[in-house]
C-alpha cells in the first residue's frame, strides 16, 4: 500500500518512545510505501486535496533514523491510507486539517477517521459514558466551578483541550488558588474547563490502554513522580507493566462498539483505579513501551487490521 502520515517533523521524534514511528516503521517492514507531510502543507487547492510529500526509509539508528526522498505536491486520494497522527493541542488549526481530510475521496483509509476525531475530543467521549467516569464538569463558570469544589473538596482542574499534563492543577480541599487559576486559564484562552473530582488511585498510577478497532490489545501503568499529580509521560510519568482487569475489561466492552462504529482503529484510554477519565483518538502514544514489556507487537496488530479493512 501507499501509506502518508500526517504528522510533527519524523526528524524530531523520539525513536525509541514515538508510536508514528513504530506504526512507520512496521509499515516499511511490511512492504508499504511510507510518505510524510507536515500539517501546514495541507491544502485545497481549486477542488483537489494536496499535500507537499516526501518518501522516507526509516532505520533504528538514534540521531540518522531516517533518509527523506525529494519534495513533491500529491493529492492525497493517490494514497491507500493516511495517518492523522499531528499531535495536540487540539485547537483550530488542528480541527482545520480534519475538515479537510474530509474531503480526500472516500477509497482512501483515513486512521483515526477525521470526522469523529474531530467531534468526540478526548475529553468530551467519556461523558457519553457517564457511569464509567469521575464526577466531572465542564464549564468557564466560575461559581460552578466553586460549587464543584465546595461538593467534592478536593479537585482536579485543567483546560478542556490540553494535552500531555500540561496545565493540570489538583486543588485539595483548603486550597485558595482557585479564582487565581480561573482568571489565568480565562485570560489565556476561551475554552472552557474540566474539573474532576481527584482520584487518590492515580498515586498507584494512571494506566493507558491500547484498544485497536474496538478491542483491548494490553496496557502500561503510568506513575506519577513522588510529590507529582500528574502521570503523564511528557511530565516524568514512569511507564511500569501492568495487567488488565476485569474492570478493565468491563470499561473497554462498554466504549468498545463505538469506537469500532466510529472509524477509530489505534485509540488509548485512560484508567484511574476503576474510572475511565480520558478516550485518547487524536495522537495516542504507549505502543513502543506495551511492546517491550509485554512482547504485544501493536503496531503489528493494527497493520493486519488496516490491511484486511483495505481488502475488503
Amino acid at each position: 500500500m501507499k501509506i502518508a502520515f500526517q504528522m510533527d517533523p519524523i526528524e524530531d521524534v523520539d525513536i525509541d518512545a514515538d508510536s508514528t514511528f513504530r506504526l512507520a516503521e512496521e509499515a516499511q517492514s511490511r512492504g508499504h510505501d511510507l510518505y510524510v507531510y507536515n500539517p501546514n502543507s495541507l491544502t485545497f487547492n481549486q477542488g483537489k486535496i494536496v499535500a507537499k510529500v516526501r518518501s522516507i526509509t526509516l532505520k533504528r539508528k538514534i540521531g540518522d533514523h531516517v533518509t527523506f526522498g525529494d519534495q513533491e505536491i500529491k493529492e492525497l486520494s493517490e494514497f491507500d491510507v493516511i495517518w492523522l497522527r499531528q499531535d495536540p493541542p487540539f485547537d483550530m488549526g488542528y480541527i482545520t486539517t480534519t475538515h479537510l481530510l474530509d474531503m480526500v475521496g472516500q477509497e482512501t483509509l483515513i486512521v483515526n477517521n477525521p470526522f469523529w476525531v474531530r467531534n468526540l475530543p478526548e475529553k468530551l467521549l467519556v461523558l457519553e459514558f457517564p457511569e464509567l467516569i469521575p464526577n466531572t464538569l465542564i464549564t468557564r463558570d466560575l461559581e460552578e466551578i466553586k460549587e464543584f469544589k465546595r461538593e467534592f473538596g478536593d479537585i482536579i482542574i485543567k483546560p478542556l483541550y490540553g494535552n500531555g499534563g500540561a496545565g493540570v492543577f489538583r486543588l485539595k480541599e483548603n486550597d485558595k488558588n482557585l479564582v487565581s487559576l480561573h482568571e489565568l486559564f480565562s485570560n489565556i484562552s476561551s475554552e472552557p474547563l474540566i474539573a474532576q473530582e481527584f482520584l487518590p488511585d492515580v498515586k498507584n498510577g494512571d494506566k493507558r490502554i491500547i484498544l485497536v478497532d474496538g478491542e483491548p490489545v494490553g496496557a502500561i501503568n503510568r506513575v506519577p513522580l513522588a510529590g507529582e499529580t500528574r502521570s503523564n509521560m511528557h511530565v516524568g510519568g514512569q511507564a511500569q507493566p501492568v495487567k488488565l482487569t476485569e474492570r478493565d475489561r468491563e470499561i473497554c466492552k462498554v466504549i468498545g462498539p463505538t469506537l469500532k462504529n466510529k472509524g477509530q482503529i489505534f485509540v488509548g484510554i485512560d484508567v484511574i483505579g476503576k474510572y475511565l477519565t480520558e478516550i485518547n483518538v487524536t495522537s495516542p502514544t504507549g505502543i513502543q513501551e506495551l511492546e517491550r514489556f509485554n512482547q504485544i507487537n501493536v503496531a503489528e496488530i493494527i497493520w493486519q487490521t488496516l490491511e484486511e479493512k483495505f481488502k475488503n
